[in-house]
């Protein structure tokens, strides 16, 4: 006798449903793209203990013939494709043709549907996985798919099951996700019969708007890149909006929800710069490629997908978004918002003018003692320091110095309020900008020291020294060995000339012993530089003059990325008139 025997029909069903049918949230899922793939425009979903208990979609698409409905409860019956070929360059959501009839094992089923210029509708039902007869129903041109009891047919599957509220809150995201994808459409959810989702059809920026809300939005940047066939559109919100978890990050393929490890390592890469340690990007993105370039029958859910081309996407998804981020000086695009003209267009306001607020310039001492600030350009032959030198020229997005606060920020004022900076994140980004170009062209150049700095040192890190003097010289440092416990530092990079030579030494040895010469210059060359920078910018307390804050001013409008520093904290804030009126209750 075989101890092998076939499966029957209702239990492969079930098996499969196992796949296809992972929670209330699956099964919407897939009801919901199937009435996307019809043409509908108008999407009605109903729930019921969080879908558990019923799971009702409405649509006005193009509706189903009589002779289809028990197909479409059949296993691996489909409209979407015929052939391989068909399968390669699928762009339909849906096309295994296996969610129906996985459901109808695992629930009761009930479809009622009508084809556009039919005389009526009909509808068909399917309790534990029988179905029953085509019979003549009363709709409007358009589809409802009613699923009860989920998993009543499969108890211990039902088991597994959260609570009510987990599994809503799994169908609220699965409808946001669709509404961002099909923003041509108007989604309704209603749950336990009272309303709690009406996203009308509008145009792409306003239903992201509706779903993520005002917060996401005034902290987006648009994102729009081309190159060949591969397209990236959508936002990508500054770094200072970053998230403890991935909860808005929404990437769309073909416009296909999915979540893809490569497209998440790209943009992850783009953000390493500015991102704040552990802390999560938010974005919004619309990838699109032709159909042939990606795989979508990778997994029955079709949330993962394969690119043919993958190291082609991800460097092309990386620079889209890097690219992005970069512009985030201040007075760019990105960078600071143009504010806003007074409420009463009468209103006048005093044309900004330096002033002096007793500060003592530097003695020839102090100014021998600390020298000028590295990295620090002077303002060009011709363009003012100071607000009064301006006169009727334009000013500068983060004006001009006033003074310090607390030796830690600098205060400044432009044509719109007050600009407050924090100098050691500033001078830090650039310090780190110019070393990361200075390294991409021709490497950083080395200034020898007046007075070598001598410290005693670890026997690892003498060791270190020795090994990767070649090494220590492409990043402009110079180290000699004094003895078995003493190193001396010679040389610096230019750029980090005024820097701790000895933390700055110490960084670096750390990086070589631990990683070595190769995968350093390779792999974590900028988390050094970044590291470096911080190292090598001013410090809480050191005295600043007019000249030296107005010259890191204009290097923060120079430099990418200005609005953080190396570790995502932001470099600087503004307030407006407007707003320190606000402050002060004047007008009121």
């Amino acid at each position: 006798m075989s101890r092998i025997a076939r499966l029957g029909d209702v239990l492969i069903a079930q098996i499969a449903a196992g796949e296809v049918v992972e929670r209330p949230a699956s099964a919407l899922k897939e009801l919901v793209e199937n009435a996307l793939d019809a043409g509908a425009r108008d999407i009605a979903v109903t729930l019921e203990s969080g879908g558990v208990q019923r799971i009702r979609v409405d649509d006005n698409g193009n509706g189903m013939a009589a002779e289809d409905l028990p197909l479409a409860l059949a296993p691996h019956a489909t409209s979407k494709i015929r052939t391989l070929e068909d399968l390669e360059t699928v762009a339909s959501l849906g096309f295994r043709g296996e969610a129906l009839a996985s459901m109808a094992a695992v629930a009761e089923v009930e479809i009622v549907s009508r084809v556009q210029d039919a005389a009526q509708a009909f509808g068909i039902r399917s309790r534990g996985g029988q179905i029953e007869p085509v019979v003549p129903a009363a709709r409007e041109p358009g589809s409802t798919v009613i699923l009860s009891d989920l998993f009543s047919e499969t108890p211990a599957r039902r088991k597994f099951l959260k609570s009510e509220g987990t599994e809503y809150a799994h169908c609220d995201e699965l409808l946001r996700r669709l509404a961002l994808a099909f923003p041509q459409v108007t989604f309704r959810l209603s749950h336990n019969g009272r309303t709690q989702r009406h996203w009308p059809a509008a145009e792409r920026s306003l239903r992201v708007r509706s779903v993520l809300g005002e917060e996401f939005v005034e902290a987006a940047l648009n994102l729009d890149e081309r190159a060949g066939s591969l397209s990236l559109q959508g936002w990508v919100a500054r770094p200072t909006y970053s998230r403890a978890g991935r909860d808005l990050q929404y990437v769309f393929v073909n416009g296909r929800f999915v979540r893809d490890k490569l497209i998440a390592h790209a943009v992850r890469q783009a953000y390493q710069d500015v991102l704040h340690h552990e802390r999560q990007p938010a974005y919004v993105l619309f990838f699109e490629l032709a159909p042939e370039g990606v795989d979508v029958n990778v997994h029955p859910a079709k949330t993962e997908v394969r690119f043919r081309e993958s190291q082609a996407v991800h460097r092309f998804v990386f620079q889209a978004v890097s690219k992005r981020l970069s512009a985030t000086a201040p007075g760019r695009e990105a960078g600071m918002p143009a504010f806003p003209p007074p409420a009463n267009p009468g209103e006048i306001y005093r044309t900004p003018q330096q002033q002096t607020l007793g500060i003592r310039e530097p003695d020839a001492f102090h100014a021998a003692l600390f020298g000028p600030l590295a990295g620090f350009r002077a303002a060009p032959p011709g363009q003012p320091e100071t607000l009064r030198d301006a006169g009727s020229a334009e000013v500068p997005p983060l004006g001009y110095a006033l003074a310090q606060l607390q030796g830690v920020y600098i205060l400044a004022q432009n044509a719109a309020g007050l600009v407050v900076v924090d100098m050691h994140a500033a001078h830090e980004r650039v310090l780190y900008e110019r070393l990361k170009a200075a390294m991409a062209q021709e490497g950083l150049q080395s200034q020898p020291l007046l007075l070598p700095c001598t410290f005693r040192a670890e026997r690892g890190e003498v060791a270190a020294a020795e090994v990767y003097a070649d090494a220590l010289q492409a990043f402009g440092f110079e180290l000699a060995v004094l003895g078995p416990e003493t190193l001396a530092v010679r040389a610096l990079p230019a750029l980090l000339a005024t820097g701790d030579a000895q933390a700055l030494a110490r960084e670096l040895l750390a990086e070589l012993s631990q990683y070595g010469a190769s995968r350093l210059l390779e792999e974590r060359r900028n988390e050094l530089l970044s590291s470096l920078a911080c190292h090598g910018a001013v410090r809480a307390n050191r005295q600043l003059t007019l000249a030296e804050m107005n010259a890191l001013l204009r290097d923060m409008e120079r430099i990418d990325r200005a609005d953080q520093c190396n570790h995502g904290r932001p470099t600087w804030f503004a307030l407006s008139l407007a707003d320190l009126d606000r402050l002060f209750m004047r007008g009121q």
